[in-house]
């Protein structure tokens, strides 16, 4: 083994320009979770922040969610609201690890090897996302010792893991776009309250159906709307194709975006350098 000029460790016989695109973006995901392992808090603050909206919201509002649940469980309801609230206050940790690694000089080195570019963003994306996969799995664990009992069983809950990692990536891509334009660890801590407001611009306390007027159309055209909705339905009332279809839809063309702001980003920066 040798280390190239980033320090990253190949192997003498294997030309690092020859590396295949999947192996550098794994390379770049372990190295992106080992430095997650040094730095545990960024992962688990989030995980406390979830379980606070999840038992505060259950114990306060169970009793009004009756009169429009018809009999649902809204555990099984006020539950993905938590996922989110936790997602979007984790999803900083590509983007200060980015940070850390412009101001140690690091970066630069990376940008002077021959990886691909998208290698390099998309690892911090895939452990931050990784992250919040946990994050959710912690919370749906205590879920359901509180008593959830999900409609569709273990299939659905992998499902909303799957929603998680995705959400995971597109949030992860936006605060690395923003840690590379900025090159700012407050800047970049800030950004997540950018998309704060989106959660209060979606049916998190009712239905979508029992919303009116401007919330209504805000919610309608929020992307966290189709995310709760197929967490509810999957929790609550069982299959559904279509509502399924809008879930998963809505945070893969985040993370698509998500990336791509971030690949801008570098690319901006690049040419400011």
């Amino acid at each position: 083994m040798q280390v190239s000029n980033a320090g990253l460790m190949v192997d003498k016989d294997d030309n690092p320009s020859r590396q295949p695109f999947l192996s550098a973006v794994w390379m770049m995901t372990r190295r992106s979770l080992m430095a997650l392992l040094r730095e545990p808090a960024e992962v688990i603050l989030p995980i406390f922040l979830g379980i606070f909206f999840l038992i505060v919201y259950e114990s306060s509002l169970r009793g009004a969610a009756a009169l429009f649940l018809e009999g649902q469980s809204y555990l099984g309801f006020i539950l993905p609201v938590s996922l989110i609230s936790a997602g979007l206050s984790g999803a900083g940790v590509g983007g200060q690890a980015i940070i850390r690694d412009v101001q140690s000089g690091y970066f630069d080195k990376l940008l002077l090897t021959p990886l691909h570019r998208s290698s390099i963003l998309l690892g911090p994306m895939i452990a931050s996302a990784l992250a919040q996969v946990f994050q959710a799995g912690v919370i749906i664990v205590l879920g359901l010792l509180l008593g959830l009992r999900p409609s569709t069983g273990i299939v659905g809950l992998l499902i909303i893991l799957g929603i998680s990692l995705l959400l995971g990536l597109g949030l992860g891509g936006f605060v690395i776009g923003i840690a590379l334009r900025t090159k700012s660890a407050s800047l970049t801590g800030a950004s997540t309250f950018l998309v704060f407001p989106l959660t209060f611009l979606a049916p998190i306390f009712t239905p979508l159906e029992l919303l009116e007027g401007w919330i209504r159309t805000a919610a309608e055209i929020n992307p966290l709307t189709y995310i709760l909705e197929v967490g509810r339905t999957l929790i609550n009332t069982g299959w559904d194709a279509e509502i399924i279809l809008r879930g998963i839809t809505a945070p893969t063309l985040l993370g698509l975006a998500g990336f791509a702001f971030a690949y801008l980003s570098l690319r901006a920066g690049s040419r400011r350098r």
